[in-house]
């Protein structure tokens, strides 16, 4: 055979019992819940800011990077409601290099997916407990979501996954937001068309379940730029962008029309510090225009405590740098955040 079964993994509901959340983490994620779910139904006119890592490939500096969130969401919570990002799983466009904490809790050593799987949920019941946020992670795997879905608050389903059937139909039992980016193609059409799978309800066959949905009503655009025939990237975040979703969103019978823009990967053509100038642009869009301002929700920006990224095993490994794709240092983030938080008019 040219698969071979390993051993056989836990279950969601045994790791939960064997790894349960305490007390106070169930209540912080309600009362999170409640408030992002507001600002999706614009009964809270705030702003969000999904910011954090490329990757959470250490426990340790995310959390440190998380602690540094503190006092800026004191300062800046009458306008901006901050969600750490906290991807614990990678997409990797070849299936070749570091696919995150789930497969390698040590980006140094051997896959250990039942390790990987303890170490994420244990990570982001920990920022929860030390920081009081809760996060966002990417859903890669749709049958690997319940081992999170207790302590998780917002939910990406990235450009290579928004096309797939299964991604689509669990994201209709979700309970938090689920943003859908459009595809690396740029078509915005697989987008609308995977949200609207997601906002119904739904029946399919899920752990070996047969399972039936509600439908979520809180699913939703990311745009993240996409790439030509060419491989020349083309952003979608500019204000005519803005324009034509706002109308796309209009020929459809969609619940709560938002958007999030994605402020890396092909909006920036991957330049790092890029993200500085697209989120004030995005803003600038938002407060000339009421109709745009009430669709963008929000903003995801990739950062972590040293800017730039390093390759795994290439000598020192400096720790707060990203091992994935660049982001933008600490210094940059708080400037970035505060100037954003000036802009939300």
């Amino acid at each position: 055979m040219s698969a071979h079964f390993n051993k056989k993994l836990p279950i969601p509901a045994e790791l939960k019992v064997k790894y349960p959340l305490p007390d106070n983490v169930r209540t912080i994620k309600k009362e999170r819940d409640a408030a992002i779910r507001n600002i999706f139904t614009g009964k809270d006119d705030r702003f969000i800011l999904i910011v954090g890592p490329c990757s959470a490939d250490n426990q340790e500096s995310v959390l440190d990077y998380i602690h540094r969130l503190i006092p800026v969401q004191e300062r800046i919570g009458d306008r901006i409601l901050i969600i750490p990002r906290v991807y614990t799983n990678k997409p990797r466009t070849t299936g070749i290099g570091y696919k995150g904490m789930l497969h390698q809790p040590d980006p140094e050593k051997k896959p250990d997916l039942l390790a990987g799987i303890i170490a994420i949920r244990q990570l982001h019941t920990r920022v929860v407990e030390e920081t009081g946020f809760v996060c966002a992670d990417e859903m890669l795997y749709p049958e690997n979501f319940r081992y999170l879905d207790d302590v998780l608050s917002y939910v990406a389903i990235g450009a290579r996954s928004v096309e797939n059937q299964q991604h689509r139909l669990v994201a209709s039992g979700m309970d938090v937001p689920v943003g859908m980016k459009n595809p690396t193609s740029g078509d915005l059409s697989v987008m609308f068309n995977s949200i609207q799978a997601a906002q119904a309800p739904q029946n399919f066959l899920y752990r070996g379940w047969d399972v039936t949905t509600d439908g979520n009503d809180l699913a939703h655009v990311i745009l993240r730029g996409g790439v030509n025939k060419h491989g020349n990237c083309q952003p979608n975040y500019h204000y005519e962008d803005l324009m034509l979703l706002y109308e796309l969103y209009g020929k459809r019978d969609l619940k709560n029309p938002a958007v999030v823009i994605d402020c890396n990967h092909s909006n920036s053509n991957k330049q790092y510090r890029e993200q500085i100038r697209i989120a004030h642009e995005v803003m600038h869009s938002r407060n000339y225009n009421p109709d745009i301002k009430k669709m963008v929700k929000g903003l995801m920006i990739e950062s972590y405590i040293v800017e730039g990224n390093q390759k795994i095993g290439e000598g020192v490994h400096i720790y707060g740098k990203s091992i994935t794709d660049p982001c933008l240092g600490w210094e940059d983030t708080e400037r970035l955040i505060y100037s954003i938080y000036d802009l939300c008019k």
